[in-house]
């Protein structure tokens, strides 16, 4: 479930605590690099449980794929050195690293990359399995070729091979996925302890470049926490940093770093229930929006404007265009033109603090055009999922969404919860993801979706991450679900 999938990631809080339930402090030894973000994950099963918290922690960490998502948002040879593909785009040939082996000892082959695509086909009941859909099949050519026929052209599907879908798992290791994962990664799971820390253990057998040190990425309930624990010692990185307000009480010579996500905070109207059924009152709370001021009470300004599109910076089609003027003027005279002057309606608050700030600037701005506004608070996850994402019970309501290039998921469906239909963007999803080049495409589509008003993006979230001195290597933007630790060193 996509929003589900993308609210746990950067928005739910987890329990604070040190390594065990009574003991504080640093959960790891002094040279080991200590992580500290929010956003626990239940179990490490990504394959039946949803949530970007899984991936985050085991992703290029113990996990791997046959490529990777780099920081441009390419994809680029990971444990697949090269491949080929077929004239007609729905054959891949992969030539696979030599002497690459999982953590319990066993071989990285052609044999064990075509179990791990049938895996996620046959054994997965995460959501995001359906990306593998356009898998014909998946066949070893010989030890170290992997040929994957597809039904159809699919530039999402590579794309997606270098995020949690395409991790190659051991067919040894897959009956203990939830406490003892399983990969080629340049880590080993060391401890998990439930609603506190995970501790990586680097591997001296690992393929490539290994990591510099043990890492633990360490679980707090709000900010303030992962700071003063920052302060002290007991952490090395604070990673996602919810509260920028902080930023100005640290010290001087903590580093601070800010990135771009995938992380679009959109206010969702319900396409399919009156007044939001008629797109000229979706455009009104479009020019309604003062997305500035918002971005500035939320974020003291450090969020990306992505001109209301659900398009982060990292993807191709990111044009930065200004989709949704603020302009009130503009948005009570289309209140007028569609014969609504004063809609009644309802904002459906998740029980999440960013919901909530955000709720109360749009309280003012939309009844300071015509809108009659009530606020509604809403338990979340369970009201929320159940209300508005499953139900679809609401008039408009509030929510971030981190899965990457999630366009269509969230309007290429007309059954998800914003109902937005429109055949023509179907279609040039479709087009976009059968192209050579999907960009022309997807513009295209973002263009009919913006002029629609299907939802409005008021910022997309930006990554805050404060180190401590001794810290070097770390980059702020995410591209995918993945928080790589190899590659950070600790002195």
């Amino acid at each position: 479930m996509v929003a589900l999938v993308a609210v746990i990631a950067c928005f739910l809080t987890a329990c604070s605590a040190g390594h065990t339930a009574t003991q504080v402090g640093r959960i790891a030894g002094t040279d080991s690099l200590v992580v500290g973000t929010t956003g626990t994950p239940a179990s490490l099963d990504f394959t039946t449980t949803g949530g970007a918290a899984i991936p985050q922690a085991l992703m290029a960490n113990v996990y791997e794929g046959l490529v990777r998502i780099d920081d441009a948002g390419q994809v680029v040879p990971l444990l697949a050195t090269s491949w080929e593909v077929s004239d007609d785009r729905t054959t891949y040939t992969f030539h696979l690293r030599e002497g690459v082996h999982f953590s319990d000892g066993s071989p990285f082959n052609a044999d064990t990359a075509a179990f791990s695509i049938a895996y996620v086909q046959g054994s997965w009941t995460n959501g995001l399995k359906s990306q593998m859909d356009v898998v014909e099949r998946a066949e070893a050519v010989d030890e170290h070729t992997l040929k994957v026929t597809l039904t159809r052209p699919s530039q999402r599907w590579l794309w997606s091979m270098g995020t949690l879908t395409g991790a190659m798992m051991s067919p040894t290791g897959v009956e203990a996925l939830a406490a003892n994962p399983v990969g080629t990664g340049p880590f080993v799971l060391d401890r998990f302890a439930v609603g506190e820390s995970v501790s990586l253990r680097a591997r001296d057998d690992y393929w490539g470049t290994p990591a510099h040190q043990d890492a633990a990425i360490r679980y707090f309930s709000d900010a303030t926490s992962a700071v003063n624990a920052l302060r002290s010692g007991d952490i090395d990185l604070v990673w996602s940093m919810q509260s920028p307000e902080l930023l100005d009480t640290l010290p001087t010579e903590f580093s601070v770093d800010v990135g771009t996500t995938n992380g679009e905070v959109i206010v969702s109207m319900n396409n399919q229930r009156a007044p939001f059924t008629d797109p000229r009152v979706r455009r009104a709370v479009a020019h309604a929006i003062d997305r500035r001021a918002i971005n500035e009470v939320v974020w003291e300004g450090l969020a990306t404007d992505t001109g209301g599109a659900p398009v982060p910076p990292t993807d191709p089609w990111f044009t930065g265009e200004d989709y949704a003027t603020f302009d009130p003027e503009q948005s009570t005279q289309l209140l007028i033109d569609a014969g609504v002057p004063h809609p009644d309606i309802t904002i459906a608050v998740p029980s999440l603090p960013y919901a909530e700030n955000i709720s109360e600037l749009l309280y003012s701005q939309l009844a300071e055009v015509g809108f009659r506004v009530h606020l509604t608070s809403v338990e979340f996850p369970a009201v929320w999922i159940s209300e508005v994402m499953t139900a679809h019970d609401y008039d408009m309501s509030i929510m971030g969404h981190v899965e990457a290039r999630d366009i269509p998921a969230l309007f290429g469906n007309p059954q998800y919860y914003l109902g937005y239909d429109n055949a023509a963007v179907r279609e040039l999803l479709l087009d976009a993801d059968t192209a050579a080049d999907p960009t022309p495409a997807m513009r295209e589509a973002v263009d009919l979706i913006m002029a629609d008003a299907g939802a409005i993006t008021v910022f997309n979230q930006p990554n805050i991450v404060v180190a401590s001195p001794q810290v070097s290597g770390v980059s702020p933007t995410i591209v995918t679900d993945a928080l790589a630790l190899a590659g950070v060193e600790k002195r």
